[in-house]
Order: structure tokens, then C-alpha cells, then sequence
């Protein structure tokens, strides 16, 4: 029984380190893009709640967006918006890596068969 207790402790722990572990990149950060559509530039303004990735994105190009399913893991972010673009609206999935006051970003928008690199940097 007390080896069971000490693993349900040490499960915890970990538990907690790792969520512990994840980037805050709260705030608000911007980028351009080269998309099918020309020269995108886009600010998300980020907020982070333990694993949980939320906030919005803003782009003259495709409008405001909410940020759903938002996670981060570590070093990694995963979300997906909705775009608008010429009345055709579409979800774009994206992935990121962060690597100080950079977060480098591959997005892929449903129905378009190509995958845009994303670099954006911390706003000050």
C-alpha cells in the first residue's frame, strides 16, 4: 500500500512539472506571412492558463479570429482559427515552436493543398 501511495505522489509531482513547464507566452506578438493571397501580416494576442491556449488574432487580410482548441506543450502550441477570405470561410490549423521571443508557425488552411511558415515576434 505505501508503494502505491509514493507513485500516486510521484504522478502528481511530474504532473505538475510539466504543466509547470509550459511557455507563457501571454501577450501579444506579430508576423507576415506569404500566402496564396499575397503578404499576410497577423497579431495574435495569446493567453495561456496552465496547458490551455486562448485569446484572438487579428489580420486586415482575413479579419479577427478566435483562437480554439489552443494547447502548449512545453515548447509547443497547437490551435486552430476560422478565416474568412472573398466569402469563403475555412479553418486554418496551426503548429508552433517557440524558441525565446519567437514562436516559428506552420499553418495549413483546409482546402488549400500548401503549408504556410509563420515567424512571429513578442510585441513590446
Amino acid at each position: 500500500m505505501r508503494k502505491i501511495s509514493w507513485l500516486l505522489l510521484s504522478l502528481i509531482i511530474l504532473t505538475l512539472a510539466v504543466t509547470a513547464l509550459a511557455a507563457d507566452i501571454s501577450g501579444t506578438w506579430k508576423g507576415t506571412a506569404d500566402t496564396p493571397a499575397g503578404k499576410v501580416e497577423r497579431t495574435f494576442n495569446f493567453k495561456v492558463d496552465g496547458n490551455k491556449l486562448t485569446g484572438h488574432t487579428m489580420s486586415e487580410t482575413f479579419g479577427n479570429s478566435e483562437i480554439q482548441d489552443g494547447k502548449i506543450d512545453g515548447d509547443t502550441i497547437t490551435f486552430t482559427i476560422d478565416v474568412k477570405f472573398q466569402g469563403n470561410e475555412a479553418k486554418a490549423n496551426y503548429t508552433g515552436k517557440i524558441v525565446g521571443d519567437q514562436i516559428n508557425m506552420s499553418v495549413k488552411v483546409e482546402g488549400i493543398d500548401q503549408t504556410i511558415e509563420y515567424s512571429v515576434k513578442r510585441v513590446q
